[in-house]
């Protein structure tokens, strides 16, 4: 899949209101879940244990922490929008996000976003965009919310 290029406000505000993209399925393996665990010192049972996740647990397997998922969408978004003549970016906010359904391990995730308000200010653009993170062969997604970045072109 090619992103979208984005070189200026005008570029953007194209898609107001529209669909953007879905990037490509990433797979949440045990492995990358031990990993966020242990960077977040975030090591519960539910999470890391398969085991008692198996035989105690209300998903029948280990998921991922609801943060992991989250902490992908800078990776995922890159597949769908790549921003160019950039001074900086940052990650002004997140609105309304609400976790949906539990990511399972080795399930596939994928990021669906529409571009939700695009507003230039002073030179600043704000963006706003609706995301999903979709879980293959599931009909809820694992959250659904808004997320607002800010991005300085040169």
């Amino acid at each position: 899949m090619n992103p979208v290029v984005i070189r200026s406000f005008e570029d953007f505000e194209k898609y107001n209101g529209k669909e953007i993209g879905t990037s490509d399925y990433f797979n949440i393996s045990q492995d990358r879940i031990n990993l966020f665990g242990d960077a977040t010192n975030d090591h519960q049972w539910i999470h890391t244990d398969p085991e008692r996740a198996k035989s105690e647990g209300a998903f029948g397997n280990t998921i991922a922490h609801g943060y992991l998922t989250l902490s992908i969408v800078p990776f995922l978004w890159e597949q769908i929008v790549k921003v160019e003549n950039l001074k900086m970016m940052i990650n002004y906010g997140i609105e309304s996000l609400r976790f949906a359904q539990a990511v399972t391990v080795d399930s596939e995730v994928r990021l669906h976003a529409k571009l939700k308000n695009i507003a230039n200010l002073r030179g600043t653009v704000k963006a706003e965009v609706e995301v999903k993170l979709e879980i293959k062969d599931q009909r809820k997604p694992a959250f659904a919310g808004v997320l607002v970045f800010l991005y300085h072109f040169n």
